[in-house]
């Protein structure tokens, strides 16, 4: 399978970032919409699979959850979506690049986190509590233990595990540009997402799922949620811009100008 190195990674990064700190905004709100969903839809079949699992599987059964997961993020990748945890290693590596903007990080992130939030809530409500898929036997066990687990970290931990958290799932993104071709795609997303399912790491979109589920089934509250938003955003915001984002840039800064360079005079010379 054809795959890009690190050094043309960053222009691709680049690239994409500079495009969604343009996009308009009924576009930016409905891919945000998808971006959602797909990740609660990813987390219902983790919780689906994983919800009557003898408990004798032990950690076993994080790896099973872990490895159904990933299908949020190839719906994203492959099928089209934004994502609050991708764009922030890519808006973040377009300001670097002088390609975008504070002020367009800033809207960006803030259209996606409430895209994102009316995506996840979309699945939570009508799939786990209309339908019931979240809301009934082990499966309403497993929904509500996963939520309590995420909001009993402290302020510290959430925001450590957070760092983790995007810091794995950034560099899924980052090799799946490195792909050029699907199969390579799913590959370079299944065993970062996998991974960071398996450990229990914290991802503010996946969380946007779980935890407003069980307020759907009566056992958390919304003042609950947000005091597990903040220390989640922040975390994830440091793991994906600046483990992967700041200190890719640093290595192939330079590798990132120099192509840059060639492409200026390549369209020079056309001229």
């Amino acid at each position: 399978m054809a795959f890009n190195s690190p050094n043309h990674i960053v222009q691709q990064v680049v690239d994409a970032g500079a495009k969604k700190a343009k996009m308009p905004v009924r576009n930016t709100l409905i891919l945000g919409f998808l971006g959602g969903a797909f990740i609660a839809l990813g987390f219902l079949l983790d919780i689906r699979v994983i919800g009557n699992l003898p408990e004798e599987w032990g950690s076993f059964s994080s790896l099973l959850g872990g490895a159904v997961f990933p299908i949020g993020l190839m719906l994203i990748v492959i099928a089209g979506g934004e994502l609050l945890t991708g764009n922030m290693l890519a808006l973040p590596m377009a300001i670097l690049a002088k390609r975008a903007t504070l002020g367009q990080l800033g809207r960006n992130w803030l259209l996606i986190l409430v895209s994102n939030f009316a995506g996840a809530i979309f699945v939570a409500y009508f799939f786990g509590h209309v339908v019931g898929l979240t809301e009934t036997g082990p499966f309403l066990t497993k929904t509500i233990a996963i939520a309590q687990a995420k909001i009993d970290d402290t302020f510290i931990k959430a925001f450590v595990s957070a760092i983790g958290c995007n810091w794995l799932v950034c560099l899924a993104i980052w090799m799946a540009y490195g792909a050029e071709d699907i199969g390579g795609k799913i590959l370079a997303i299944w065993f970062p997402i996998m991974g960071f399912v398996a450990i229990g790491f914290q991802h503010v979109v996946a969380n946007m799922f779980v935890i407003p589920a069980a307020i759907f089934a009566g056992s958390l509250s919304w003042t609950d949620y947000f005091s597990n938003l903040v220390p989640v955003f922040i975390g994830n915001a440091i793991g994906g811009g600046v483990f992967v984002g700041l200190m890719y840039w640093m290595v192939y800064k330079e590798s990132l100008r120099s192509i840059q360079s060639q492409v200026e005079e390549r369209m020079k010379s056309a001229v």
